[in-house]
């Protein structure tokens, strides 16, 4: 069994996968999000582009798209806040943290606005957030297994 890259703790084939495949469709937002960073994770470009807004995307996604994925390795998601973004609204917003390697150890912290479209959630936009930083006595968000203020708090 492969753990679902999405941090739910689910199998990988009963999570993100079978929204990739398009085998189902995500009914919230959130399970959009995680599908996308499961995606991102994968490589799998095709759900990345047909999953964000037609409005917003552009002529060199593809290209841009698998240049970050080959030098980027995901590390990990968290879902801080969810607004809306369930099959009864129109709208949602997923705040989250991902964090990745590529040269060094990096966070990403974005407020992520969603829109669906006849049953469809597609990705809009983000609001690129400031890195958060855990207390110096909690674990360090990079996933080392010390303390921040020993590993990334210095």
């Amino acid at each position: 069994m492969t753990e679902c890259p999405c941090g739910s703790s689910k199998p990988y084939g009963a999570c993100c996968k079978p929204y990739i495949t398009g085998q189902a469709i995500a009914p919230t937002a959130e399970i959009l999000m995680r599908s996308r960073y499961s995606a991102y994770v994968k490589g799998q470009v095709d759900y990345l582009i047909s999953s964000h807004h037609p409005s917003k995307r552009k002529a060199n996604d593809r290209f841009s798209l698998s240049k970050n994925i080959q030098s980027t390795t995901w590390l990990g998601l968290t879902i801080l806040n969810t607004q809306q973004g369930q099959p009864i609204h129109q709208t949602g917003v997923v705040e989250f943290v991902a964090l990745y390697q590529s040269g060094g150890v990096g966070q990403l912290h974005e407020r992520s606005h969603f829109v669906k479209q006849k049953d469809h959630w597609f990705y809009l936009d983000g609001e690129i957030l400031p890195p958060l930083s855990p207390k110096r006595s909690d674990p360090c968000w990079c996933g080392s297994g010390k303390k921040f203020k020993h590993c990334h708090g210095k």
